[in-house]
């Protein structure tokens, strides 16, 4: 069974973005994004919501451009290489390969995709992985705490959900990034699910 991952760049304060929006200082450094391609190569199929798709969609077209360096043209590799499946009400038609719309978020479809994916799930996009999360289908978490306070915008995890988390590992960057990878452990309400 694969697992559903959720991973997240986020201020030290837990916002993905400020309240205008902004993430530029989420940028990862070198150092950062090497580690991050090293994560990722293990996940067949992202789930994204729009919002997060046309910001990842970049990476579709990405290893043409000759500036790129060479850790973001190996991203770009990971994206290509995965299936997307983009949850949109809005989004009519998409521009990359290996993607699909579902127009909305269906947790069985989710847990019969992780019992048949031979590879990992990740998830992505703040409202999207809360739903995910609020439902008790993720596995792990890799947070990406950076040295910054941004006093309010996106939240990294929603509120009025409780998940008790295993710390599996922590890494520190020359850049003060940390990261910590996290494992879900079942609550003793979830004990009866024959999909823990």
């Amino acid at each position: 069974m694969a697992k559903l991952i959720y991973s997240a760049i986020t201020s030290l304060d837990g916002y993905i973005a400020d309240e205008n929006g902004n993430f530029d200082w989420a940028a990862p450094s070198d150092e950062v994004h090497a580690f991050v391609n090293d994560l990722e190569r293990s996940v067949g199929t992202y789930l994204l919501g729009r919002r997060m798709y046309e910001t990842m969609v970049f990476w579709e077209t990405a290893h043409a451009l000759p500036e790129l360096s060479d850790v973001a043209r190996d991203f770009a590799g990971v994206w290509q290489s995965a299936d997307k499946i983009i949850y949109s009400t809005t989004l009519d038609d998409v521009s990359s390969a290996r993607t699909r719309i579902e127009r909305g978020f269906d947790q069985d479809s989710v847990r019969r995709l992780k019992d048949s994916a031979e590879r990992d799930i990740s998830v992505g996009g703040a409202e999207l992985a809360a739903q995910a999360i609020k439902a008790g289908l993720v596995d792990e978490y890799h947070l990406f705490l950076n040295p910054i306070l941004v006093g309010g915008g996106t939240a990294s995890l929603p509120d009025q959900v409780r998940v008790d988390l295993e710390l599996l590992d922590e890494h520190r960057f020359g850049n003060g990034v940390i990261h910590l990878h996290y494992r879900a452990q079942p609550s003793e309400y979830d004990r009866d699910d024959p999909h823990l």
